[in-house]
């Protein structure tokens, strides 16, 4: 996406709420419909948070035709990354929402399952971190044991892991934390069980 268009949605910016919703417990999904992280790549340096969530309410307006429904977004302004987590009961239906609504087609949607959502906390900065397993090489089963094990020993480097999501099929998981830096995430899980990540990303959150 040109940087020209991303400016052009920044009035919208002021509708989106920055917090995320905590859950008691993984999503409940309806009948058909799963959830999926779907990746866009686009040009560094000129992604702004503003324009992406002006561009998720168009989203937002259109996906009740495709069936789909947006739940958050994670921005990553200095690399040009947008993650978006959604329910849908395919990718092609996510495709078709985001090409109505704004023309920006993700470079990859994952077929993810989630865990259970921690509260927020004061901490400001936010991090996703990415790890590649190996395709079949991960259950949701092994990242529930790896995150609870991440959970008791999060305090002692000052990070709060809120969430995780993880394709069984590709081998990736994606963890949301608060933290004050990368380095306190990547320690946490380096005690926790040894599972480092490829990338921590630091990110913006919307929904």
């Amino acid at each position: 996406m040109k940087a020209s268009f991303i400016r052009t949605l920044l009035p919208f910016f002021g509708i989106i709420s920055l917090q995320l919703s905590a859950q008691t417990g993984a999503t409940n999904l309806a009948d058909g419909k799963h959830l999926f992280i779907d990746v866009h790549q686009l040009e560094p340096g000129k992604v702004t948070y503003e324009g992406v969530a002006a561009a998720h309410a168009k989203d937002l307006a259109v996906q009740e035709k495709y069936g789909v429904k947006f739940i958050k977004f994670w921005v990553d302004e200095d690399k040009g990354l947008v993650y978006c987590l959604s329910s849908a009961s395919d990718t092609a239906a996510i495709r078709k929402t985001h090409a109505e609504a704004h023309g920006l087609l993700p470079a990859e949607i994952y077929q993810v399952t989630d865990g259970q959502e921690s509260a927020l906390t004061d901490q400001k900065n936010y991090f996703l971190d990415i790890h590649e397993l190996g395709a079949g090489k991960v259950t949701a089963k092994d990242v529930a044991g790896a995150h609870q094990k991440d959970l008791a020993v999060e305090q002692k480097y000052g990070v709060n892991f809120v969430n995780y999501w993880v394709d069984e099929k590709k081998g990736l998981v994606f963890c949301l934390s608060q933290a004050k830096d990368s380095a306190s995430v990547v320690n946490t899980h380096k005690e926790a069980h040894g599972l480092i990540p490829v990338a921590v990303l630091k990110v913006k959150p919307g929904q």
